[in-house]
């Protein structure tokens, strides 16, 4: 009984420490507020593009050299990884922001609106911080900038990983969190556990949102090349057109999740967004391009989804006299949170935000390299609430009209501080 109750006191005793701790330091981060946003600001005006990040890169790498981190650039081409070492030793935690932007054309009319162009795929296109990467970076420096000053309270070491590419690397190129991987990011030190988090418009500021195990989806890539035989429009017997087999592929694809699908199992998704073919009104081509995603939550879904379009692209281009043939690559695997991490990690972020804002969700279709961390490691990936005031209908991500109230970024420096913190001193 006696050792029961010295377990327990110590317990209490550390638990008050802790509080004590965060009360200390969430001084610090209400200071630090406009700081945090003006950041995000300049990076929505200066967005770029994936692995071309050269000038947010080196903004995030001055403003760590100037709080005196251990500061590494150009890892994974232009990211950047800085070490805050604490008083004490111990464990190693990773904390990450993603820090490119999108081939999107902004049409919001914000002081801040993004007017940059580049040249993406070879055609000339807007970029826009339309996922939110900008208020990432913006939080994760703001972490930097507390945890900083409070090295006495650390035990262990604190690396902080500003990823690019997350969005994808040009084709052609490497990037993101597997090249992140492959130059050592999670070595030297060996990182132990991994926290990320993502602004989300459609959640209200203050709240968090997440849940154990899948949280996001596997994303595969997929080119399906249709080949068929030209012929002039006014006489389509005398070819095979590719568009119009590629129209019923296109059909057939959907049938693989509303009729083969256990979708009681686990949600999945196949989109067509691009289909390529032709040059003029009154010509059936010889060939068609369609370019798509596959979403899903469950690996034997995944596996039988891939191997079913692979067969039915050919035999229904076979049954209209072409061909087909798919080529995959796949982009991210699924966004899994280590049960025992995330339980902790909800506990931190109840005694952060509140109780009643640390709220479970459902998996989501979209998908996130932050999965290749955590395939390697224990890692918590969790969403912030970022809708603007009076908002009835949430701007999307990755569209022209996407925004974020800035609002909802002085919580995400007050959870990952937390994070890192209550790990280490765990």
């Amino acid at each position: 009984m006696k050792n029961y109750l010295f377990m327990f006191l110590i317990a209490v005793t550390a638990f008050s420490a802790s509080a004590q701790m965060n009360a200390d330091i969430l001084k610090d981060i209400d200071n630090i507020e406009n700081k945090v946003i003006d950041w995000r600001h300049y990076f929505h005006e200066n967005p770029e593009l994936s692995n071309r990040e050269f000038k947010t890169a080196a903004k995030i790498a001055e403003h760590l050299e100037a709080l005196g981190m251990e500061v590494q650039t150009g890892v994974a081409i232009t990211g950047v990884v800085a070490l805050l070492k604490g008083d004490n030793p111990g464990k190693v935690v990773a904390l990450r922001a993603d820090i490119d932007g999108l081939p999107v054309t902004e049409r919001n009319d914000l002081p801040y609106k993004s007017n940059v162009t580049d040249t993406f795929l070879g055609t000339e296109s807007g970029v826009m911080h339309a996922c939110g990467h900008d208020t990432h970076i913006a939080i994760l420096m703001g972490v930097a900038e507390v945890l900083s000053k409070h090295k006495d309270k650390i035990n262990g070491t604190i690396k902080f990983i500003f990823q690019p590419a997350e969005e994808g690397p040009p084709p052609g190129e490497e990037g993101g969190a597997k090249l992140m991987i492959k130059d050592g990011v999670l070595e030297n030190p060996k990182v132990d556990a991994i926290y990320g988090l993502h602004i989300n418009s459609s959640s209200p500021v203050g709240t968090i949102t997440l849940k154990p195990e899948g949280i996001m989806a596997a994303v595969e890539r997929f080119v399906v090349d249709v080949q068929g035989k030209g012929s002039h429009g006014s006489a389509p017997w005398t070819g095979v057109d590719p568009i119009l087999i590629s129209a019923k592929i296109i059909d057939g694809f959907q049938t693989i999740i509303s009729r083969e699908s256990y979708l009681i199992a686990a949600p999945a998704v196949i989109t067509v967004g691009k289909i390529t073919s032709g040059t003029r009104f009154n010509v059936i081509p010889e060939s068609a391009e369609m370019i798509g995603t596959v979403r899903t939550l469950d690996p034997d879904m995944r596996d039988h989804i891939i191997r079913r379009m692979t067969e039915m692209a050919a035999d229904i281009a076979k049954a209209y006299g072409g061909t087909a043939t798919i080529a995959w690559q796949n982009n991210t695997v699924v966004t899994y949170n280590d049960p025992a991490l995330t339980t902790k990690a909800i506990t931190t972020l109840k005694s952060v935000a509140g109780t009643d804002k640390v709220l479970d969700m459902k998996a989501i279709t979209g998908g996130e390299d932050f999965s290749y961390y955590q395939e390697k490691i224990p890692g918590v990936y969790f969403f912030l609430g970022g809708m603007t005031p009076g908002n009835t209908e949430p701007f999307p991500h990755h569209t022209r009209d996407f925004m974020i109230d800035d609002a909802g970024m002085l919580l995400g420096v007050k959870s990952l501080s937390q994070l890192a913190l209550d790990f280490l001193n765990e």
